[in-house]
């Protein structure tokens, strides 16, 4: 009896511990929020939002997010741009939930068939996936067939209708009941919701997270670091224009002080906060940053060895000012069939704006910094004349009338050797081949005028 009261004794104390056990681990449970992240694509598809989920994506990755929900609201984009989005979207390890707070056209329909599951607003569209130009034309057929077959691809991936995805682009495809020939597919909400391209019809966010089931969470909202907002400053086309100036201005006053250091230093700033938006975002591509500096070279060329303002020098503005403009456009070596004709409209005038800009300031800055107390302090101002004492020719005897060989080629400036010794020499022509006879012709300065000739020394 007495063994058998303690049996119970044991067995009722050991159905309490099992409960309390059991309580603590709901609680617990209870006590652990799910993380539901939120990014926005309310623009444009380009190299922009490209980055702006990329970072977004990274950042639900680092603070182990349990959903991503994107609220959608677009006309579409850039292709390549939206397929680096989608395949981000189709990559992520935790559900992806899109919202289509009322259009998700062409570049955005692709990206949300990406998602786990689309949930729309009253009135939205999704769909309309044709590819078309600059000019709002559809584009030749192999990129309609390309997005075909990504739109396809995705659906497939998703366990969407895959025919559907295709109609979305392509008009020639025809599917009984659901859309006739000669329209591509563009679906309401109540439309999509009958052909399972949407979920359900919702009003917020926090609907989509009730009608799924997640009702203890935190929502984490993305918000650009204060480095993007920078980044994003200095996008703007009239800023741009402004480190336009700051380069041009650079480059020519340390043409006219080399070596005070300022003016080239205030450049490479301008030429570094000009470029490295643009190349974080995608729009800048290496050969487009090669030829700034391709033209840099011919205008050094043009100045400090090719005589005059030629063809170099010409080539060389051309090219820098080809590239400012470039690096700011969405083109594919040099194709701009997908880039807005607005776009190219105002890049140029803020570039050519930047650059005016920087001719007025040399015409107007450059009499005023000569006159400068600054510019007494870094620049020799004062002439040293003979009449004054001053002389500039440390040779002990004239050369004038000596024969020598010119030592490098002369155009018109190099060295000449003579009686074995090598002296800074510049021609009475514009050239003069390397080891070709020379005379004398005077002596100016510290350096030699010298001529060609054919007799032998």
């Amino acid at each position: 009896m007495k063994h058998a009261m303690t049996h119970k004794y044991f067995t009722f104390l050991l159905a309490i511990l099992i409960f309390s056990v059991n309580v603590l681990i709901a609680k617990q449970t209870d006590g652990e929020k799910k993380k539901v992240f939120k990014m926005d694509i309310k623009s444009d598809i380009d190299p922009r939002s490209n980055r702006y989920t990329q970072l977004a994506f990274e950042e639900a990755e680092r603070i182990n997010a349990d959903y991503v929900i994107i609220e959608m609201d677009t006309y579409g984009g850039a292709v390549d741009d939206a397929d680096d989005i989608r395949t981000r979207v189709l990559n992520f390890e935790k559900p992806v939930y899109v919202f289509i707070n009322k259009d998700a056209a062409s570049a955005g329909a692709l990206i949300s068939i990406a998602c786990d599951s689309i949930y729309m607003t009253e009135g939205a569209t999704i769909g309309a996936a044709t590819v078309v130009t600059g000019e709002g034309v559809a584009a030749p057929d192999k990129y309609q067939s390309y997005m075909r077959k990504k739109m396809r691809a995705t659906a497939e991936a998703t366990g969407r209708d895959p025919l559907i995805a295709e109609a979305m682009v392509d008009e020639r495809i025809v599917i009984d009941s659901v859309i006739q020939d000669g329209k591509v597919i563009t679906f309401s909400t109540l439309e999509a919701i009958q052909y399972k391209y949407c979920e359900a019809q919702v009003n917020d966010i926090e609907e989509i997270l009730a009608r799924t089931g997640i009702t203890n969470y935190e929502m984490v909202y993305y918000e650009e670091s204060a480095t993007e907002t920078i980044i994003s400053f200095f996008l703007n086309p009239f800023v741009s224009s402004i480190l336009i100036l700051m380069i041009m201005g650079g480059l020519y006053f340390e043409l006219q002080t080399p070596g005070v250091g300022f003016p080239i230093l205030a450049a490479i700033i301008g030429l570094t906060l000009y470029l490295t938006p643009y190349y974080l975002n995608g729009l800048a591509e290496n050969w487009e940053v090669a030829l700034f500096f391709i033209g840099v070279v011919l205008i050094a060329l043009e100045i400090f060895v090719i005589p005059g303002f030629g063809v170099a020098g010409i080539s060389g503005l051309i090219l820098i000012i080809g590239s400012l403009i470039l690096v700011t456009l969405n083109n594919d070596l040099l194709d701009f069939s997908f880039v807005k004709a607005d776009e190219i409209l105002i890049t140029s005038a803020a570039t050519l704006a930047g650059v005016l800009g920087g001719i007025i300031a040399i015409f107007i800055g450059a009499p005023k910094l000569a006159n400068s107390r600054f510019f007494d302090k870094v620049a020799l101002t004062h002439t040293m004349d003979k009449e004054s004492g001053y002389t500039s020719n440390f040779k002990k005897i004239s050369l004038k009338g000596k024969r020598g060989v010119a030592f490098t080629i002369l155009r018109p400036s190099g060295k000449v050797l003579i009686d074995d010794e090598i002296y800074d020499a510049f021609a009475r022509s514009n050239y003069i081949e390397k080891d070709a006879i020379i005379e004398v012709i005077s002596e100016e300065g510290t350096s030699l005028k010298v001529k060609e000739v054919q007799e032998n020394v």
